[in-house]
């Protein structure tokens, strides 16, 4: 049996955005090899590790490949954080990064549009959570 790094309610909202192709049938193991890419992101590890309960590592990859090239996780994020920093359900620890750790080439970062919503939930999510840390204030 394989493990859900999903929900049923996350996988709802994921699943209408994964494009499959135009020809054969639609894949039996789609939710699996979603999932062995959130594992695989989630625990650091690399492709060759992936546990088999996600399906062969050559094909969970590739998947992604596919998905890369068609923009999905670029519009995942950009569909799906408004509504989930609005619902108090935006992790902002993971969208933050240390600025000597990654860098992009500057013609990438030039082209980096992110629409007024967006950034309108992304900031209030940080206020908020900047708001809850601090010292003698609410908290979780």
């Amino acid at each position: 049996m394989t493990r859900h790094e999903l929900d049923d309610e996350e996988w709802g909202l994921v699943e209408p955005f994964l494009p499959i192709g135009r020809y054969g049938p639609y894949p039996q193991r789609l939710r699996d090899q979603f999932e062995g890419v959130v594992w695989r992101f989630r625990s650091g590890s690399t492709w060759r590790e992936l546990p088999e309960e996600f399906g062969n590592w050559q094909t969970v990859y590739d998947r992604f490949a596919q998905w890369c090239d068609a923009g999905v996780f670029a519009f995942l994020t950009a569909e799906l954080s408004p509504g989930a920093a609005r619902r108090d359900q935006a992790d902002m620890s993971l969208v933050t990064t240390d600025s000597p750790a990654a860098r992009a080439h500057h013609d990438d970062a030039a082209r980096a549009v992110v629409g007024p919503e967006v950034l309108a939930a992304l900031q209030e999510a940080a206020a908020e959570e900047k708001r809850r840390r601090k010292p003698g204030g609410p908290s979780r």
